[in-house]
C-alpha cells in the first residue's frame, strides 16, 4: 500500500518522536537501525521529512534529527505520507489501471473506494505523538 521510503519515513518520525519526548537528538546510524533501513536509503528519507518541516535536522557535534514536543500531536500520518508518496494513494486504482473512475470503473471502484476513504481518515486523524507513546509503553513495535 505504502511504498518502502513511506514505510521507513512513518518508522523513523515515529521513532524520533519517542527520542524527543525523552529530550534526545538522535543520529542517522541509530535510526536506520532501530527501523531496519539501510542507512543511505534512510539519509534520504531524513531529508525529504526535514524539507517538508516534519523533523527537525541539527547540525554540528551535538546534533542530530528531533521534533518540537509541541508540535507531535500536530504531526498527522498524512503529512508524512504526502512528503513520501504524494496523494497517490487516494486516487489509485484498486487493480492498479491507469484509468478508472466514476464514469468508468473497474469492477472493485466502489468498493475499493470505500477502503481509500477510510485510510484517508485514519491517516488524517492519527498523530505522531500518539503513536510513539504506544512504542514507549512497549504496547507497539518498529521492527521485529
Amino acid at each position: 500500500m505504502f511504498s518502502k521510503a513511506c514505510e521507513y519515513a512513518i518508522r523513523a518520525t515515529i521513532y524520533i518522536a519517542v527520542q524527543s519526548n525523552q529530550d534526545n537528538r538522535v543520529g542517522l546510524k541509530d535510526i536506520s537501525k532501530e527501523i531496519d533501513s539501510p542507512e543511505a536509503f534512510t539519509a534520504k528519507i531524513l531529508q525529504q521529512l526535514s524539507k517538508n518541516n516534519i523533523i527537525n535536522s541539527i547540525k554540528g557535534p551535538n546534533g542530530g534529527f528531533e521534533i518540537d514536543k509541541k508540535d507531535m500531536s500536530k504531526i498527522n500520518l498524512s503529512q508524512i505520507v504526502m512528503a513520501i508518496d504524494g496523494d497517490t494513494i487516494y486516487k489509485g486504482c484498486g487493480l492498479g489501471f491507469k484509468q478508472c473512475s466514476e464514469k468508468q470503473p473497474c469492477p472493485v471502484h466502489d468498493k475499493f473506494k470505500v477502503v481509500r476513504d477510510e485510510l484517508k481518515h485514519m491517516l488524517e486523524t492519527t498523530n505522531v505523538l500518539e503513536l510513539s507513546v504506544g512504542l514507549k509503553k512497549g504496547l507497539t513495535f518498529l521492527h521485529r
